[in-house]
């Protein structure tokens, strides 16, 4: 890191970039601030897990108490057929049990007999259990446990969601910072070339250089102002990019003002800004990811599926007991001699559907487990490849630190020999052109060492430490 900011300072320094005031550079934290908290598409990202609590109080319906009525009357030729009600009231649990309590008032003249009741009516109260099949799990206990699932799912998915829109906000920035960089790289080889024609034309006008020289010192201008307004291009774009991440309240997208600049301190301060966590091992980065405990919730949903689809071969045995009395005032009138009861046995002979949908569910798990294994090597590789990338381009940014270093001196040694008369303008633009090209292979290794932790950034801090 001493490295890297010993090149960043020297150039810094050879730029001779101007001063300007703090309000007018964009900060890489400040921009990430807007971002986080205007941003349309974090915002379109968050709705992820209400949809989750949504799902989740769906499901939770399923155990709400009910209260039935069912009534039905029919009368013909002023003669009272039947006039029936039935009304309940039913207490869903959580296992394959729920309570009840019913009154039935019936009459008529061609009533059904079974459903004569005393003349104020009949009163039960009791419970219905799943002997079988639904005592231990069933649908309802099973789609409430995958919508809680899939809340912890939907909070996993939207925070990657938003760190992939953080991460390509992150990379526009440092296109941002590059173009900005190279645009000031330009102007100021525009500079000394507008210099060196004026010192040429001068010395032509005192017999001192040849004519040539003149035409040659033009051209390189002109190059030079060709690059710049190249470069000029570019950084225009980039910073029209860079506004389509900046928004406002009420999604009122932000327009930078042109005296809007990147901090070129960036360099410097990368670590803390991305707020880097490297000390981690990649085996715990990897098991932290948000990614692999999206799939692991993925998985969760799966086995909960499965146990269902393994209750499904069990046959289906459902009994109910109600105690029955027509003097509800008094609980002693619940005599236990007094009850409704039944039984109700079903048995598929095959039960082709039931093993067929546990066979999908049994391929489904085994699926969902070759993906986290693929993922969590794809994210471990990621990493040391990262790793690797940031360690080589601090390398190779001292190393073109060093370059950038001697071809200016090879420049201004060239320069002293043209005044001397020993020197020509072609090896001083021939040195030049060099400078210039490793200059910019400099700003571009930066911008990919800039990119590399922001990579890492993304791969590291996509955790949970719940």
């Amino acid at each position: 890191m001493k490295k890297i900011f010993f090149v960043v300072a020297f150039f810094t320094t050879f730029f001779s970039f101007s001063q300007v005031e703090d309000d007018s550079i964009l900060e890489l934290s400040e921009y990430l601030g807007y971002l986080k908290k205007y941003h349309p598409i974090i915002k379109q990202a968050r709705l992820k897990t209400t949809e989750g609590e949504i799902k989740l109080l769906k499901a939770r319906g399923a155990f709400d108490p009910k209260i039935e009525v069912d009534y039905d009357k029919k009368k013909f030729k002023k003669k009272d057929y039947f006039d029936k009600l039935n009304a309940s009231f039913k207490i869903p649990t959580w296992y394959g049990i729920e309570f009840k309590a019913n009154y039935e008032d019936n009459s008529g003249i061609f009533l059904n007999p079974e459903l004569t009741v005393p003349e104020n009516g009949l009163y039960s109260a009791g419970v219905s259990i799943s002997l079988a099949r639904g005592l231990l799990t069933n649908e309802r206990m099973a789609t409430l446990r995958m919508a809680k699932v899939y809340t912890r799912q939907a909070q996993a998915d939207q925070q990657l969601a938003i760190n992939d829109i953080l991460y390509k906000a992150i990379d526009t920035y440092f296109e941002w910072l590059k173009s900005y960089q190279t645009q000031q790289t330009y102007q100021v080889f525009l500079r000394n070339a507008s210099d060196r024609l004026s010192n040429v034309k001068n010395s032509f006008i005192q017999g001192d250089k040849p004519a040539i020289d003149t035409l040659e010192a033009n051209i390189n201008l002109n190059n030079r102002i060709l690059d710049l307004e190249k470069s000029k291009l570019m950084y225009i774009k980039s910073k029209l990019k860079l506004a389509n991440f900046l928004w406002l309240q009420d999604n009122i997208p932000l327009e930078l003002e042109d005296s809007i600049i990147p901090d070129v301190n960036t360099y410097t301060n990368i670590d803390s800004i991305l707020e880097l966590r490297t000390l981690d091992s990649n085996k715990e980065i990897v098991n932290r990811h948000l990614k692999i405990q999206s799939l692991e919730l993925k998985k969760e949903s799966l086995l909960i599926d499965k146990r269902l689809k393994l209750n499904n071969l069990l046959p289906k045995i459902d009994f109910n007991y109600n105690f029955i009395t027509s003097k509800y005032q008094d609980i002693t009138n619940f005599d236990t001699s007094n009850y409704k009861a039944g039984l109700n046995v079903s048995v598929p002979l095959f039960l082709r559907k039931e093993r067929s949908d546990l066979r999908l569910a049994k391929l489904k798990l085994k699926d969902m487990d070759f993906s986290i294994a693929a993922n969590k090597v794809n994210l471990s590789n990621k990493i040391n490849s990262i790793r690797n990338e940031i360690n080589s381009y601090e390398n190779q940014t001292q190393l073109l630190g060093d370059l950038v270093d001697d071809y200016k001196r090879l420049v201004r040694a060239e320069e002293r020999m043209f005044t001397l008369g020993e020197g020509s303008l072609f090896r001083i633009n021939y040195r030049e052109v060099k400078l210039i090209e490793t200059q910019l292979k400099a700003i571009d290794t930066r911008y990919k060492y800039l990119n590399s932790k922001a990579s890492l950034q993304r791969l590291i801090n996509n955790q949970s430490y719940n």
